[in-house]
């Protein structure tokens, strides 16, 4: 594991020989929600000794609809988020989709993320190194593993080394995505740590209802297919009921099955290492 990231996880017992995990609901919808989540599936992964990473996104930046949930409130919900870091002893990874929004999140955020759509804006990713947090960068959905060594250049060029990079399907057709495997090796080529983003894999994007659709069905398909390509690590949204999920319910986790499917992974971990 690279030093980031065993600096990142030094308040957490885990198991350095496991995956780690990027989980928690799509978007903070308020505070009960995102303590709800972040500590059952901290103690999950306590008791499985995976490290752990809470994630919501304080905003939403990419909603098919201008009618879509998009946020409480910047600040309210980046207070919420550190607020969740503290209690729990946990790291916190936001998205950001600006150079603004960079320097805004940086004040209360572990690991700054990269939406795929804007993994090739330059200015946004030498922002997001200059806050010197990590970042996490989404391959875009058009972009090959090869060439997101162009990403982690501009961000290593910036002065900071600190990069990962996730995989989370390729567009297949208008309205379906597929998940290239070869992505993973392709980007542990670039030396750095790589991540399965399990359920927006599993997005099926531009419905005329505005609403993305998904198939939550196939996420334990998804995981453990990465884990044997050799993901180092796992994003995985969860909600207790996605089905009112204010965004992204059609491809989250439901709550309760992590602990089953976390506990498959694991079991695959040790057979493939």
């Amino acid at each position: 594991m690279e030093k980031f990231l065993t600096d990142l996880f030094e308040n957490q017992k885990y198991n350095p020989d496991n995956f780690f995990l990027m989980a928690g609901p799509c978007v903070v919808e308020g505070r009960d929600l995102v303590n709800e989540v972040a500590e059952k599936v901290s103690g999950i992964c306590k008791k499985l000794e995976i490290p752990y990473i809470f994630k919501a996104s304080y905003k939403k930046g990419n909603r098919t609809s201008g009618s879509s949930f998009t946020g409480i409130g910047d600040e309210i919900a980046l207070k919420m988020l550190k607020n969740v870091g503290s209690t729990f002893s946990l790291p916190v990874v936001t998205d950001i989709h600006s150079v603004e929004e960079a320097r805004l999140a940086a004040g209360y955020a572990d690991v700054l993320q990269i939406p795929a759509f804007l993994c090739r804006q330059t200015e946004l990713l030498i922002a997001a190194a200059e806050t010197g947090k990590i970042v996490n960068v989404k391959k875009g959905q058009f972009v090959s593993g090869e060439a997101m060594g162009f990403a982690v250049d501009k961000i290593k060029n910036a002065g900071n080394n600190k990069v990962m990079l996730t995989e989370r399907g390729t567009t297949f057709g208008y309205q379906d995505l597929v998940v290239d495997y070869r992505n993973i090796p392709a980007m542990k080529a670039h030396n750095v740590p790589v991540i399965m983003d399990v359920t927006h894999s599993l997005q099926q994007p531009n419905q005329t209802s505005g609403v993305t659709g998904g198939n939550p069905q196939l996420i334990g398909t998804i995981a453990k297919a990465a884990i044997a390509a050799g993901a180092d690590g796992l994003f995985i949204e969860t909600h207790p009921n996605p089905a009112v999920a204010k965004s992204d319910g059609a491809n989250m986790l439901q709550l309760d099955l992590l602990e089953e499917l976390l506990t498959q992974l694991v079991k695959l971990r040790k057979a493939v290492i």
